[in-house]
């Protein structure tokens, strides 16, 4: 009986645990854990990750002032993420491209950092922090978007070698930077 009472306490716990996110650090991507996506022929590219960010609140109005508790949650999307490791034909050349790609990984971090920053440590409107939030959400993902994209624009998706060694230092400080903020709060 009491091997089937702590299997079942662990059964109703285990969703619990999964929507809750601690993150120490940006998800170390692998090709065989990661891309499980059909690659795209059509595509130039030889990998694609896929993220998710997500956000959620639940708002208390006390005094005229509105506090939100805040659910932020990142994730790879391995059905969507796909790799055409066959194209690759180098063990350093596969190795370059799973650095460039968990450079997306890292600013999607960044974001997650970010996001939980500056979406709880606002002030908001009584009459209208629905909205507040909800813009405030969107200019952070547009800022992230724009980034990564300037990311493989500037790297040419990694090939260039002396971009990605300088894109990867402004990720680095980004993310330390990203990681003091929010420690000082």
């Amino acid at each position: 009986m009491k091997s089937l009472l702590i299997i079942l306490s662990f059964s109703l716990l285990t969703p619990l645990l999964s929507f809750r996110q601690d993150i120490n650090g940006p998800e170390q991507l692998d090709w065989n854990v990661h891309f499980k996506g059909k690659p795209d022929n059509n595509s130039p590219f030889y990998a694609l990750t896929a993220m998710t960010w997500k956000y959620s609140y639940a708002s208390t109005i006390y005094r005229n002032r509105v506090e939100i508790k805040l659910q932020n949650e990142i994730s790879i999307d391995r059905s969507r993420s796909w790799v055409k490791l066959d194209k690759v034909k180098t063990d350093e050349s596969r190795q370059n491209l799973l650095h460039h790609e968990q450079g997306h990984a890292d600013i999607q971090y960044i974001l997650y950092l970010e996001a939980d920053r500056v979406l709880k440590n606002r002030s908001y409107s009584v009459k209208n922090y629905k909205a507040q939030i909800s813009q405030l959400a969107n200019e952070i993902s547009s800022y992230f978007d724009t980034m990564q994209r300037n990311y493989d624009d500037e790297t040419e998706h990694g090939s260039n070698h002396k971009m990605q060694a300088r894109w990867d230092q402004i990720i680095t400080d980004k993310m330390e930077e990203s990681r003091a903020a929010g420690n000082s709060k």
